[in-house]
């Protein structure tokens, strides 16, 4: 049986397409998501690596760009039931190694940098808040890990209305069977799939276009 099938016939995986305004999100691409021994392993360092000449273009052509940082308080008094799922997770203290964004996407000045203790970069930080100031329509989605914060934020970013590109490799999980299903998840139901090259080429083309006249 070809599951695709289903999907097209029911009218699934339509295009979302480029607003005015693109904007990046990076999801916790943090140390210890980096290192197989703590919370990363699978294709996380690949898409820390994919990531890179895409911020270095959104960069250029002066696109919003936004980050969050897992961050929990030292005595895990605010981890909740995501951290009883995965106690692991209050180790992500404010000051501990691990929890610092990975030197190679380190943030500039300017840029937006959230801490969150649920899986959204949305719920409960002011990301949506800083993108409408920013007339942001459209949100190009990094990070990790695609099963978890990536998904959760991408449900969300839809919810709030905003054209959703997944960079898909860009996106990055410790398993790969977890990765590949959620992202054929998003790209049929939140997303548009994109590499994070084509995405940056869309990105650039959507600013020319709607650069304020001279």
């Amino acid at each position: 049986m070809n599951e695709n099938a289903v999907y097209e016939r029911q009218n699934f995986g339509n295009s979302v397409g480029f607003g005015r305004r693109p904007a990046l999100l990076i999801i916790d691409f943090q140390v210890g998501f980096a290192d197989p021994e703590v919370f990363g392993g699978g294709n996380v360092k690949p898409a820390i690596e994919a990531t890179e000449p895409l911020l270095k273009g959104m960069r250029e052509i002066g696109a919003p760009v936004a980050y969050t940082r897992a961050v929990f308080s030292g005595d895990g008094s605010d981890g909740g039931t995501f951290a009883l799922k995965v106690p692991a997770l209050t180790t992500l203290t404010d000051d501990a190694e691990i929890s610092q964004i990975v030197p190679e996407l380190a943030p500039e000045e300017g840029e937006l940098v959230v801490r969150k203790i649920g899986p959204s970069a949305f719920f409960g930080t002011p990301l949506q808040s800083w993108l409408t100031m920013r007339s942001v329509d459209t949100l190009i989605v990094t990070g990790a890990t695609t099963s978890g914060c990536v998904r959760a934020s991408v449900i969300d970013s839809v919810s709030y209305a905003y054209r959703t590109i997944v960079a898909e490799d860009c996106c990055g999980d410790r398993a790969i069977g977890p990765h590949d299903a959620n992202i054929f998840d998003m790209g049929q139901k939140y997303a548009d799939l994109m590499s994070g090259e084509e995405a940056l080429a869309k990105a650039r083309a959507a600013t020319t276009a709607n650069a304020p006249a001279t």
